[in-house]
């Protein structure tokens, strides 16, 4: 069986009330897709990144009482966990698809990133799509496009970076929920590979 890309019905899973129901509906529905997909796409970004890249699908395990309202695949050059490392992750909140590179709270890599995104500022304010976009809070759908990012912008998230213990920063693309490309499976996956190609210098800017 190959992906087949993500459906509205996928989109709905989060519409589903209570966390019993809403897992249930998650499990039957988007987390084979995400299975599927991060074994499809582990080759990929182990060659793109020159190291062995391991998928882990998000189990939302320690949720007792508030549905989630995101899930996602990670990769990262670990088996044991991608959270502690910086990683890629392809997810999908009720909205939109994400497709992003992140560095989380859990991180230690925070500060080398933040050092390195200011040294090379004025490289990555060019290299990135307008449309690509930022974050500092992985459970938050809001965001900045990177067209609006001014370097005042990056310096306080780098600063913040530095500083909270609980900063965290996320880049790349989203595409809204209905657009024609997310049920088209050989087609998503080439907008995700060249998604994490044009983030890879950031991947490399956290080491």
């Amino acid at each position: 069986m190959s992906f087949e890309g993500f459906n509205t019905k996928d989109f709905e899973v989060f519409n589903v009330p209570g966390l019993a129901p809403r897992m249930e509906a998650l499990i039957a529905n988007v987390r084979p897709k995400l299975e599927m997909l991060g074994s499809d796409l582990a080759p990929f970004l182990s060659a793109l990144c020159g190291e062995e890249m391991f998928p882990h699908v998000a189990k939302h395990a320690r949720r007792t009482i508030n549905p989630p309202n995101d899930t996602w695949v990670a990769w990262a050059a670990s088996k044991r966990g991608y959270k502690a490392l910086p990683h890629f992750q392809v997810g999908m909140f009720e909205s939109h698809l994400f497709i992003i590179f992140a560095v989380i709270y859990e991180s230690s890599n925070k500060a080398i990133f933040a050092k390195h995104l200011e040294k090379n500022l004025s490289k990555v304010k060019k290299s990135l799509p307008d449309d690509f976009y930022w974050s500092m809070d992985h459970m938050d759908p809001g965001f900045t496009p990177h067209g609006d990012m001014s370097s005042k912008d990056f310096t306080q998230m780098a600063e913040k970076l530095e500083r909270v213990k609980k900063s965290e920063v996320l880049c790349g693309l989203r595409i809204p929920k209905g657009e024609a490309v997310l049920d088209q499976g050989p087609e998503l996956i080439s907008v995700i590979q060249s998604t994490f190609e044009k983030l890879l210098p950031l991947y490399k800017m956290a080491f």
